[in-house]
């Protein structure tokens, strides 16, 4: 489907928003984002669903994970995935879309996952024995200022900083860095690709470009459990944000699991190419 918003312009707009205004999402702009969901999956077979959850917090912020506090949400977006091969991957894909849609219509949300509170949202969402509860994102609109807690925390976590082309995308190996000219017509996928957030800004995904195909790993850097591995989910956004600048740009491909013979860092785990045509 044609993007009802512009890529660059979206993606370059969107930050974390932890500061919420007393100003609720109204029914109609929900509808709009269902009804986008809707329209929308993801090209891994995982079985993504959503619930919006209307939630008030104090006054004094509610604590949710290790992402830290979030202030005046009225609104939250719970995500869950049937267990599967890709699942994480699906999730991050598809839901990146659904949050630059909500980005595009003036609203502000943010990742939270790891050891965000499930207890009070796993009840309303009523998620089954084979399904993955790992994400929640609260949506609504900013206050129009940043606490001070907020500008220390993207201070610490160097949120605005993004790695350099040589240190996430390679040649033909995983020691020779790709050049933008190198890249060609898929230079803005990747940059989009490299402008993309992730789980306290670790940046976790790497590509080698050899032949026609861009091959995807993830460099891991946070240790968690194979089931929730929240990298996984990075690179699905990551990866969204590439498979999204490609087609704007009318360039035709398709994702498969082709492991490439070649020899890559210990930290590095395979996780789907994309074949150009």
């Amino acid at each position: 489907m044609k993007l009802p918003f512009n890529l660059t312009e979206t993606i370059n707009s969107r930050y974390s928003m932890r500061t919420f205004s007393s100003q609720e999402v109204n029914e109609e702009t929900i509808k709009k984002l269902q009804d986008f969901w809707d329209c929308i999956s993801n090209p891994f077979g995982a079985d993504v669903r959503i619930q919006f959850i209307k939630k008030n917090t104090s006054s004094e912020g509610e604590k949710l994970g290790t992402y830290g506090i979030i202030k005046n949400a009225h609104l939250y977006i719970g995500v869950a995935v049937k267990k599967s091969e890709q699942a994480l991957i699906g999730l991050g894909y598809q839901f990146e879309k659904l949050v630059l849609y909500a980005t595009s219509l003036g609203l502000g949300t943010c990742w939270l996952g790891g050891t965000f509170n499930k207890s009070s949202f796993s009840k309303i969402m009523k998620t089954s024995q084979d399904e993955i509860f790992p994400i929640i994102s609260p949506v609504g609109y900013g206050s129009g200022k940043k606490r001070l807690f907020e500008k220390i925390m993207r201070a610490n976590l160097k949120a605005d900083n993004r790695l350099s082309w040589d240190n996430l995308f390679f040649m033909n190996d995983s020691s020779t860095p790709l050049s933008i000219d190198a890249a060609g017509e898929y230079k803005n996928s990747l940059e989009l690709l490299r402008k993309a957030p992730s789980a306290v800004n670790k940046q976790p995904w790497r590509v080698i470009f050899h032949g026609n195909s861009f091959h995807f790993f993830e460099k891991q850097t946070i240790k968690s459990g194979e089931e929730t591995d929240i990298q996984k989910i990075d690179l699905g956004i990551g990866i969204c944000h590439f498979h999204m600048g490609a087609e704007e740009k009318n360039l035709k491909g398709h994702f498969k699991n082709e492991l490439p013979e070649i020899q890559i860092p210990k930290d590095w785990e395979y996780i789907t190419s994309w074949i150009a045509e």
